[in-house]
C-alpha cells in the first residue's frame, strides 16, 4: 500500500497520477486540512507535522509513502528519512530533473513557483543544479495559490485565481523559460488558468514527476504494495469540501471513502 500525504486536496494530483500509472495500487491517503497551509509556516513546524503525518500512514501499515506536499518535500524529507526505514520520496527531485532536462533543450531557464517555505528553502535550485550549473532559476513564491485551490477557486474562470496567477507571473512571462516547475501539488490544480498565460508544455506538474520516480524506486526495489485499486481518504478537518473537490479533480464520488481523523 502506498501513503500519499500533503496539506490538503493538492496531493490528490499525485493520487491521479498514481492511479493512471499503477491502477491495481492500494493507496492511503492524508490531508492535513485543519492545518493547511503549511507553506506560511516554520521550519520546525513543518517538520512536526510532516512527522506525525508519517506516524499516522505507517499506522496503516503503508510501504511506501509519497510526500506530495511541496513544503514538506522541500523542507523535512531529511528528518522523515532519519526517523523511518520504509521508503519516502517527495516532489522535488523528479521535477527538478524534468525541468533541467527541457531547460538545456531550449534557452537555460527555469521557472519555480512554490509557497513561501518552499522558495526560502532554496531546495528546487539545489536539486536542480546537482546536473549542472548552465542554468538561470527564477523562484517565484505564490502564498494565495493554496487557499484558493482549497476553496475550490479552480475554474479557468475564476477572477481571483487569474489575477492573483497574473500577478505571480508577470516578471516570469517576459523572460520566456523554457521550464516552468509547479513545485506544489495544489498548482496542477490551476493548470487551465496557467496554460492562458504560458504554454502548457512549459508547465511541469511535479506530482506526476514525482509518482514516475516512486513507481521507478519500488519496482527496483521489488517492493509489493498490493494490487485491490482501492483508495481511502483521510482528512483532519470536515470531509465534506474534500469530497466535493476530490469529486469534482478525480471524477468520481469519493465521499464514502473519507474520514475525519486527528493526528496531533
Amino acid at each position: 500500500m502506498i501513503g500519499v500525504f500533503d496539506s490538503g486536496v493538492g496531493g490528490l494530483t499525485a493520487v491521479k497520477a498514481l492511479s493512471r500509472l499503477k491502477p491495481g495500487w492500494d493507496i492511503t491517503y492524508l490531508g492535513d486540512t485543519a492545518r493547511v497551509p503549511y507553506g506560511t509556516r516554520s521550519r520546525e513546524v513543518i517538520d512536526r507535522y510532516a512527522l506525525q503525518a508519517c506516524r499516522f500512514l505507517i499506522s496503516k501499515e503503508v510501504d511506501a509513502i509519497l510526500v506530495a506536499c511541496g513544503t514538506v518535500s522541500s523542507n523535512s524529507l531529511p528528518v522523515l528519512r532519519q526517523n523511518f526505514e520504509l521508503p519516502i520520496t517527495g516532489v522535488v527531485e523528479g521535477a527538478s530533473k524534468k525541468a533541467y532536462e527541457n531547460a538545456m533543450a531550449g534557452n537555460g531557464i527555469i521557472a519555480v513557483l512554490g509557497t513561501a517555505a518552499t522558495i526560502k528553502s532554496g531546495a528546487y535550485e539545489k536539486e536542480i543544479k546537482k546536473y549542472g550549473g548552465n542554468v538561470r532559476i527564477i523562484s517565484r513564491a505564490c502564498p494565495l495559490l493554496v487557499p484558493l485551490v482549497e476553496n475550490g477557486r479552480t475554474g479557468v474562470d475564476d477572477s481571483l485565481s487569474n489575477i492573483a496567477i497574473a500577478e505571480y507571473l508577470a516578471d516570469i512571462i517576459p523572460k520566456k523559460p523554457a521550464a516552468v516547475i509547479l513545485g506544489c501539488t495544489h498548482y496542477p490544480l490551476l493548470s487551465g488558468i496557467f496554460s492562458l498565460f504560458l504554454p502548457e508544455s512549459l508547465l511541469i506538474n511535479s506530482a506526476e514527476e514525482a509518482a514516475v520516480s516512486l513507481c521507478g524506486l519500488l519496482e527496483k526495489r521489488h517492493i509489493d504494495v498490493g494490487s485491490s485499486g482501492k483508495s481511502v481518504f483521510y482528512v483532519t478537518d470536515d470531509p465534506s469540501g474534500f469530497s466535493k473537490n476530490g469529486k469534482a479533480f478525480l471524477g468520481k464520488d469519493i465521499s464514502d471513502r473519507v474520514y475525519q481523523i486527528s493526528i496531533d
